[in-house]
């Protein structure tokens, strides 16, 4: 796929990095306390002096990460949506494990569990880019603590007896070895974890907009249907009245001039009657087996030949071949159409059109249509299947409208991705089998990711 239209898997939303990073904020507020008081505690009970140079050190420690999550908060509304900040907190948090694993007896520390909560962290917040990262600083950082060790350059607070002395270099290195060890595992299962629970959250947000949309949709459906049959009839007598004038009036003069604009107006309200009945109820003509390739192709084709378009945009194709879909050729063609015509007006002067069609293993087939035209505002993105909600001079808000109805008949779903001044993808889901039922469909979607391409 193109490097440009693709989408990054490991895409962090600004929205979920700025909870998670509360979140942290938070533990780690939450950790110094705990870490000051069961040192407080564990040297009373030992009967140790409390203000001996290792329990001073992780007093101190204690107050520093307390106070650096007091500052963390309060740039957080500025820095909160910065990922770099978050990767300075993190590296910041292996460098106070790695203290505290030094005061605690470096080698025969008991505390080398918390690096592993630094990765399990970074890959709730970066997922698996950012927990590897995070896994190569914490095991490079121990790796020289331990050998700092070795080679007598730093002395343990605890016990003073050499480490060279006391291990063999094969026992340090395998310790090192283990350790590296579960850091890469952790943070590799932990990213996979985080990034299947971004998957599933987002595929449930796009079945929960979807039956939103559909139970909207089917109110406005039944008032639409029936106000399109009562404008259609009316309309019909219009036009056959004034084409009947019109033959009494010769050409050139002002009536029939008038008569023609009628005459067009009438044939634009017509269409846009028509698309409102499609939106409303959109009957299945005659179903065939179509090659979706093929179709994609054809219109695209038609498309070309517009003259406002044929020469600004580029289409990039990625079509997986022999993949067939049970539809109307007139539905399928009429979403093809929309969702050209609406990644062509987004995108002012030249840009690119870029479709994609695929088929999972699962028997699910994905159509993208992407752009890289102006976007759509965070602020409309809940009202862009509305029937008449456009943001265009010209428009009539029914495109993705029907969009939504025809693949919503066909048991499919719709998703819409966008970021303004970016350029928008829209994403139709399909099941090549078309005997599913809307229920049969979203059983299979809670076993099996809509996204997963």
């Amino acid at each position: 796929m193109s490097a440009f239209f693709r989408k990054k898997r490991d895409k962090i939303e600004p929205g979920e990095l700025e909870n998670g990073l509360k979140w942290l904020i938070s533990f780690r507020v939450l950790f110094s306390i705990i870490m000051a008081f069961s040192t407080l505690v564990f040297s009373s009970n030992e009967h140790l002096p409390w203000d001996s140079r290792p329990f001073v050190y992780l007093y101190t420690l204690s107050l520093l990460l307390l106070s650096i999550s007091v500052i963390y908060g309060i740039v957080f509304k500025w820095l909160g949506k910065n990922i770099f900040f978050v990767y300075f907190q993190l590296i910041l948090d292996v460098f106070a494990v790695t203290f505290i694993i030094y005061i605690t007896g470096s080698f025969n520390s008991v505390f080398t569990f918390l690096y592993l909560m630094v990765i399990i962290a970074a890959s709730m917040l970066l997922l698996r880019k950012g927990s590897m990262i995070i896994a190569t600083v914490c095991s490079i950082q121990y790796g020289v603590l331990i050998d700092l060790e070795y080679y007598a350059i730093i002395k343990p607070l605890i016990d003073q007896t050499p480490l060279a002395r006391e291990v063999a270099w094969t026992h340090i290195i395998y310790r090192i070895i283990i350790i590296m060890g579960a850091c890469f595992s952790v943070a590799l299962l932990s990213g996979f974890l985080a990034f299947q629970a971004k998957k599933a959250k987002k595929d449930l947000k796009i079945v929960e907009d979807h039956l939103k949309r559909v139970e909207r949709m089917a109110a406005m459906g039944e008032i639409a249907a029936g106000m399109a049959h009562e404008i259609k009839n009316p309309l019909a007598s219009l036009s056959g009245s004034i084409q009947m004038l019109q033959e009494d009036s010769p050409p050139g003069t002002p009536n029939h001039r008038l008569m023609q604009i009628v005459l067009r107006e009438t044939q634009r309200l017509s269409r846009i009657v028509t698309d409102f009945l499609l939106f409303a109820r959109p009957c299945a003509g005659e179903v065939k087996t179509l090659s979706v390739p093929q179709v994609i192709q054809d219109t695209i084709a038609v498309f070309r030949q517009d003259v406002m378009y044929a020469e600004r945009i580029e289409f990039i194709l990625e079509l997986q071949r022999n993949i067939v879909l049970s539809m109307d050729p007139d539905h399928l063609g009429q979403i093809l159409w929309n969702l050209l015509k609406n990644a062509a007006e987004s995108i002012q002067g030249s840009g690119t059109i870029f479709v994609e069609l695929m088929k999972t293993r699962s028997g699910r087939i994905f159509l993208k249509v992407s752009d890289n035209g102006c976007g759509i505002e965070t602020h409309d993105m809940d009202l862009v299947f509305n029937p008449f909600f456009t943001t265009k001079a010209n428009g009539t808000g029914l495109g993705l409208s029907i969009v939504h109805r025809i693949t919503d008949f066909y048991s499919g779903f719709v998703d819409v991705e966008s970021e303004p001044g970016r350029g928008t993808t829209v994403t139709l889901v399909f099941r090549d089998n078309p005997g599913n039922t809307m229920q049969e469909s979203l059983e299979t979607c809670i076993k099996e990711p809509l996204m997963s391409i």
